[in-house]
């Protein structure tokens, strides 16, 4: 019998998103299926569970209209896959992977599972090459590694759409000869949004190296749960066909989450925390688990996750379980953004689990990892005075004390505050060099004699005129 022919009559129950269908145990888990109605309107759908009386359908599109005695349901492939081909660089497709750039469709070279093929931890090697950004709190103090998957924490009405752009246009592997691409995953986006990034990739050209799955607020719910699967099938096949070093930015998997929630509680599954369902931890894994660098393989797939904590809050699940699987954090900070410093990224709670791996001698620049430590503690140093000074006063501070509240200062106006500017690792680095100039030399107890006798000495003025 030809499965791809064979149709399913006997549904028996609507549930929001979902199609049951009883009599139906020889479709697949993932199987992408064909619903047709009595007017004859089709639309797509995806098996998420099968068992001996029925299956579960997720319908791609709604179901409203849906009349169970004349709608049938047939198979179309067994698992959802997508056409991929270097051709989708430059290319803008919803979240499902159709062209909405009035483009022609791609010519695939071959048809991928977008569920991804588990890398071999034998296989996996140890991710240490080093990832320019432009951003000089992350390429100096959490610092990018290819392979790696590094999260930003944001807040409502903090700018990490602007800074998911800034990075998808300036990110490079510097010193090296290698294409790089970039693979950007929009979410349950607003039309202001998605308005934003695809103006903001076609002006500054970072298009050209780019593939866009764009998710709007008002497309269906399920395609939300697909879109950074698509996107990390394309990632996997630039990288590991085509020998690509790709970045992969997902904005917002909050939104993504929410959609796993909606589709549980569809599903009548027990609830876990906050409603989101048990299994969100093992689901997210599926996503994050897919960035790495394989022994024989030449590209990368590094990931860029971006997820807004409701009031602001990391013990949210999402948060919370993603800061589980991922390797760090980058966090945008509510207090730098009301001084209208951009971006705010507060370094004292970011973290890159990774950066060792990838900095120092022969990688980056012999003094990168000593300069990190040093302007960590300076900074949280001059941050602790600034509580104290909120309770004693300026008064009663030391001369030393004076220093370092300077110098958390002019480190957030200078450091921190770079705008849209795209630094090189060694501008930032000779930045650091000049905020620390500021500190008398016994203070920096953490880097060598050598290092001091080399850079120190570096006028702020000047450098701040070069970068």
């Amino acid at each position: 019998m030809d499965l791809f022919k064979k149709e399913y009559t006997s549904l028996t129950y609507i549930s929001g998103p979902l199609l049951f269908v009883e009599n139906a145990s020889d479709l697949a888990y993932g199987a992408i299926v064909e619903i047709k109605d009595g007017s004859g309107r089709v639309r797509g759908g995806q098996v998420i569970e099968v068992s001996e009386e029925y299956a579960v359908i997720q319908v791609f599109e709604e179901t409203t209209g849906l009349d169970l005695a004349t709608t049938t349901v047939s198979l179309v492939e067994d698992v959802a896959r997508l056409g991929v081909s270097p051709e989708m660089l430059g290319r803008r497709f919803n979240g499902i992977g159709k062209p909405i750039d009035d483009l022609p469709p791609i010519t695939p070279e071959k048809r991928e599972p977008i569920i991804g093929k588990p890398i071999n931890p034998v296989a996996r090697r140890k991710p240490e090459e080093f990832i320019q950004t432009g951003i000089s709190t992350i390429d100096v103090m959490n610092t990018m590694v290819r392979g790696q998957k590094l999260p930003i924490f944001s807040g409502s009405g903090l700018p990490a759409n602007e800074l998911a752009a800034q990075i998808a246009r300036q990110a490079t592997v510097p010193g090296e000869d290698v294409q790089f691409a970039v693979v950007f995953a929009a979410m349950g986006i607003t039309q202001r949004e998605l308005s934003f990034f695809v103006n903001e990739f076609e002006r500054t050209g970072a298009l050209a190296r780019s593939v866009l799955f764009l998710n709007k607020a008002d497309d269906p719910t399920i395609e939300r749960i697909l879109t950074p699967r698509m996107a990390l099938t394309v990632a996997e096949y630039l990288a590991f066909e085509h020998d690509y070093h790709v970045l992969v930015i997902l904005t917002d998997m909050l939104n993504y989450c929410d959609a796993l929630r909606e589709v549980a509680a569809s599903r009548e599954e027990i609830p876990g925390r906050r409603g989101y369902p048990g299994y969100m931890y093992t689901d997210l894994a599926t996503i994050y688990e897919r960035a790495g660098v394989i022994e024989g393989k030449s590209g990368s797939v590094t990931q860029l996750p971006i997820l807004s904590m409701p009031d602001d809050d990391r013990t949210h699940p999402v948060p919370d379980l993603t800061g589980y699987i991922t390797e760090g954090q980058i966090q945008l900070s509510r207090e730098l953004h009301r001084k209208n410093l951009y971006p705010p990224i507060d370094p004292l709670p970011s973290l890159s689990r990774l950066m060792n791996n990838a900095i120092g001698k022969g990688k980056t620049r012999d003094d990168h990892k000593q300069v990190a430590d040093q302007l960590y503690a300076a900074y949280s140093n001059g941050v602790d005075i600034r509580k104290l000074v909120a309770i004693i006063g300026e008064d009663a501070l030391t001369e030393n004390d004076r220093k370092y509240l300077e110098f958390a200062d002019q480190f957030e106006k200078y450091f921190i505050n770079q705008g849209s500017a795209n630094r090189t690792l060694e501008q930032s680095l000779d930045l650091a060099w000049a905020l620390l100039s500021t500190l008398p030399q016994s203070e920096l107890k953490r880097i060598s004699r050598d290092h001091i006798g080399k850079y120190y000495g570096a006028k702020l003025e000047e450098i701040w005129g070069q970068v």
